[in-house]
C-alpha cells in the first residue's frame, strides 16, 4: 500500500511506479537479498520476460487487494494474500 500512497520509496514516488507486475516468494533474508542482487544484474529484457512469464498483460497483480473508502486505501477485507 506505500507504493499506491506514494509513502517510504523516493524512487517509488518520484517515476510514480505504484503497480505490483510480479513477485516471488522467497524464504529467509539471505535468500531474499541473493535474488536481488541477481535480477539486479540482469537485462531490461530478461526482467520483462520473467514477468510476462506469469503476467502476460503486466497487470497490477495488487489490483483487487485494496478499495479506496472515504479518499483513503484500506486492505479488502478477506484478502489473504495471492500466489503465482
Amino acid at each position: 500500500m506505500e507504493h499506491k500512497t506514494g509513502i517510504g520509496s523516493a524512487f517509488t514516488k518520484k517515476y510514480n511506479l505504484v503497480d505490483l507486475v510480479y513477485f516471488e516468494k522467497i524464504e529467509g533474508l539471505e535468500e531474499c537479498i541473493q535474488r536481488e542482487k541477481q535480477l539486479k544484474n540482469w537485462h531490461r529484457e530478461w526482467k520483462i520476460n520473467l514477468i510476462k512469464e506469469d503476467n502476460p498483460e503486466i497487470a497490477d497483480l495488487a489490483a483487487g487487494w485494496y478499495a479506496e473508502i472515504d479518499g483513503r486505501l484500506v486492505i479488502k477485507s478477506g484478502w489473504h494474500g495471492a500466489s503465482l
